[in-house]
């Protein structure tokens, strides 16, 4: 009879299946079927992918079948119904030009004795069968109950195989199989596996289900709605600025918290209308919270040869802050999950704080931000203002954080030391939260009212004095002091980092001009008095501009700039900074301060007068300066017969303290020695040494106290041309690491106590330039005025008040019982 292969199938006997003929040599095959009494072969082939399988392709156990329909399909395949008979096994199989035809032996049913064994297994098969039903939910409950009646073994078997949904292997087994029992075994085990396969699938779904968070959910939620609102988007534009700003939310990688609050907010946006006056202060707030970086990073380049190369390029010395920041970087290799320290760059104006900040950021290929804190007073400028108030924004550090665009930018606070408060709050409380590591991973902005993670951000603090600083915001700081420039070290980064920068700012080149290394050096000594070199670079610019303004009127050659002509350039001498003294004087002591511009020379005046015992102090000074004064007078009173002062002079002299360049405000207790040398100067008559500087709080035994700045005090003493310096000597560890050209130039003094000081500073009366005269002298001018010194010395005995230390203005010559000190401008 004619042969029907059937791909990746196998029918089994008693069934109805529906089949597609797409290839022609088969389809002559049914029609010869057709034409005859529609019995036909119908036979599994092992390859499905084979389209006219020959007698190696085909097995040999089939079913015979009828044909019973057959009708065309709309694609032109012809559709049949074929319903199987009973087994039969191929003999010979004929490959005809037409159509496959074999010589089949039909395979008998065999019967067997109903045993004990086979009625448990027929029990069993039955019962595995319902399960599988019910579990799968395939399986039609009318079908499960036809065939749980059927009672013959071997008819159950081939129902139940047809039911499931089995492999053609699995399928043929069953179909191969002739004895009853033995088809029901195979049967039985195919059940237990499609059980078990059941057990699996239901456990492996239910974690899945356990573990699919609420995130997933919304994703598909999300999409489904997505969908939708694409469709109806086409037409409605405040629809699809609502769809733009759900997907906006949905990449920008937000934290699950914010991401439910600002969908929310969406949520609120599509409900109110566009005209409400709530409607544009929402929108703005959702355009900050999708506008922040949630998860952008930038990945950090840890080469400290590079680093070290950038750092050299871009600064000149600063050797210890240098070595701090490849330290730096070497930690953040070996360790990049640790917590940053909060550095923070203290040092007077112009020295390259900022730029330090810079050069990190490029060394490590951060985004840099910068945020100028000097003159905020306002809390809500750090943590923002809520949303309540007309104009609302967020804080100055989330407004930076959007314009860095990253979640790890490195990120410079310029000028924390001139932050203030008032009645809107403290900014540098605020500031706390900020920078302390503890906190900073949860940062809290008034405007967002969402947690913001700052602990990945890399903060630089600078400052020029830490004195203003906050003690509980300088405690989460590591401080590090970067002191003035040298002259040398100033006209090393002027020939080298500042002409090129302005002769390219200018555009000029080395053809057109040539700034000498003299003439520098006059801007820095006549133009400049910093600790930095920010006026420096002012002053090259000045120059360059008139040279630029000169190529551009035509004039040819190069311009040469010496240090005759600056002041063709820059006109007269601008700067008259404190100098030393070119000689010694009495009741002049030279102090020395540190500013917020480095570090200055204070000169300290005094003048005994006669009176009524009045203290008069001027120049702008603080209640600090003001106390030292008070205790250098007492001091002096206290030890009036061992320095041989006037008797009572506290109570026959008004005495004026004074120190110049009065509009600038002076404080602080480091002028306690130089007030106290002075003092006693002018009471007994002693010159002050001009070459000296001095510095040091002093206690009312005349104990010299360790005060700071020294580094600053030191630079200002050398720029000065000053060649001593006395200081307490527990600050001498503080100039370990002064630079070698000011070591060597400056000799360093360390004293204990003022009596130290008073030996080192004065000097004998004979050494003052003119002669001192018994009686006043004659006026030469009429308005230059002639003050008496009120020194009324008693003569001294040698015993009557013997000091238990050495006298140390007893060193030189006695003094006589009169001293007149002419004030004026004649000597």
């Amino acid at each position: 009879m004619p042969v029907l292969p059937i791909r990746n199938a196998a029918i089994l006997p008693f069934t109805v299946t529906p089949l597609v003929i797409d290839d022609e040599k088969t389809r002559r095959a049914v029609e010869a079927a057709l034409m005859s009494d529609g019995v036909i072969f119908a036979v599994a082939q092992f390859e499905d992918r084979q389209h006219e399988p020959g007698p190696g392709d085909l097995y040999v156990v089939g079913v015979e079948a009828v044909v019973e329909r057959s009708y065309l399909s709309a694609d032109n395949g012809l559709s049949v119904m074929l319903r199987s008979l009973r087994r039969a096994q191929a003999t010979h199989y004929l490959d005809e030009i037409t159509y496959l035809r074999a010589e089949i032996t039909p395979l008998p049913e065999l019967v067997e004795e109903e045993t004990p064994h086979l009625l448990a297994r027929l029990r069993l098969v039955r019962q595995h069968f319902e399960q599988v039903a019910k579990n799968s939910g395939r399986i039609v409950e009318e079908s499960v109950a036809n065939m749980l009646t059927i009672n013959d073994p071997g008819a159950l078997a081939d129902a139940i195989a047809m039911a499931l949904d089995l492999s053609l292997v699995a399928r043929q087994s069953v179909l191969e199989a002739l004895s009853p029992s033995e088809r029901l075994a195979i049967v039985d085990g195919l059940l237990l596996k499609e059980l078990e396969i059941q057990d699996i699938e239901a456990r492996i779904q239910q974690t899945v289900q356990q573990e699919m968070d609420r995130g997933q959910k919304e994703y598909y939620l999300r999409e489904q709605i997505k969908v939708i609102q694409k469709e109806l988007a086409e037409n409605d534009p405040a629809l699809r600025e609502s769809l733009d700003l759900r997907e906006r939310a949905v990449a920008a990688g937000m934290p699950d918290e914010v991401r439910a609050r600002a969908f929310r907010e969406i949520e609120r946006l599509e409900a109110m209308p566009t005209m409400a006056p709530e409607y544009t202060v929402l929108r703005t707030y959702v355009d900050w919270l999708l506008a922040l970086p949630w998860h952008a990073q930038t990945t950090d380049q840890l080469n400290l040869t590079e680093a070290a190369r950038i750092l050299d390029a871009n600064h000149y010395g600063l050797e210890k802050a240098k070595e701090r920041l490849i330290e730096f970087l070497a930690v953040r290799k070996l360790a990049p999950t640790s917590r940053s320290p909060i550095l923070c760059f203290s040092g007077p104006p112009g020295v390259g704080k900022t730029s330090l900040g810079r050069s990190i950021a490029e060394a490590l290929g951060r985004k840099f931000v910068r945020v100028s804190l000097g003159g905020v007073r306002d809390e809500a400028e750090i943590r923002g203002h809520r949303r309540t108030y007309v104009g609302a924004l967020p804080g100055r550090i989330i407004q930076t954080m959007r314009q860095a665009g990253t979640l790890n930018p490195l990120f410079v606070l310029d000028e924390i030391d001139k932050l203030a408060s008032d009645y809107r709050g403290d900014p540098a409380s605020a500031l706390l939260e900020v920078l302390d590591p503890e906190q900073n991973y949860a940062f809290s902005d008034h405007y967002l009212e969402v947690p913001y993670d700052l602990s990945k951000v890399i903060f630089i603090l600078t400052a020029n004095n830490l004195q203003t600083v906050p003690p509980a915001l300088l405690d989460r700081m590591e401080v590090i002091e970067l002191p003035g420039y040298t002259e040398e070290e100033k006209i090393h980064i002027a020939q080298h980092f500042l002409l090129p920068k302005q002769m390219k700012d200018h555009g000029l080149s080395v053809s057109k001009v040539e700034v000498r290394t003299e003439a520098v050096q006059r801007i820095i000594r006549e133009y400049t008095y910093e600790a930095g070199v920010r006026n420096l670079e002012r002053e090259i610019g000045a120059i360059m501009r008139k040279i630029t303004r000169r190529v551009v009127e035509g004039k040819k050659g190069k311009t040469f700039v010496s240090a005759q002509r600056v002041p063709d350039y820059l006109g007269p001498q601008k700067s008259f900074g404190h100098e030393a003294e070119d000689r010694a004087q009495v009741g002049v002591a030279m102090g020395v301060a540190w500013t917020a511009a480095g570090g200055d020379l204070t000169p300290v005046e005094i003048a005994v007068l006669e009176g009524r015992g009045q203290l008069t102090l001027t120049g702008q000074l603080g209640e600090v300066l003001r106390e030292s004064a008070q205790a250098a007078i007492s001091f002096a009173r206290s030890r009036a017969h061992t320095f041989n002062l006037p008797a009572n002079f506290w109570e026959k002299n008004d005495i004026h303290i004074h120190l110049p360049m009065g509009a600038v405000r002076k404080d602080g207790p480091s002028a306690g020695v130089p007030i106290a040398v002075a003092l006693i100067s002018a009471l007994a008559g002693r010159p002050v040494r001009h070459d000296l500087a001095m510095t040091g709080e002093i206690s009312l035994r005349g104990r010299v106290l360790p005060v700071g700045g020294l580094k600053e005090k030191a630079y200002a003493a050398y720029r000065a041309g000053l060649t001593h310096l006395a200081l307490p000597r527990k600050n001498v560890p503080d100039l370990a690491d002064l630079p070698a050209d000011i070591s060597g130039a400056l000799h360093l003094e360390p004293v204990d106590t003022l009596d130290d000081v008073l030996m080192l500073a004065l000097l004998p009366a004979s050494a003052l330039p003119c002669p001192r005269a018994e009686a006043p002298p004659e006026r030469d001018h009429p308005n230059i005025p002639v003050l008496v010194a009120p020194a009324n010395l008693p003569e001294d005995d040698g015993a009557a008040h013997a000091p238990d230390k050495p006298n140390p203005l007893a060193a030189h010559e006695p003094q006589p019982p009169l001293r007149q000190i002419i004030i004026g401008g004649l000597n």
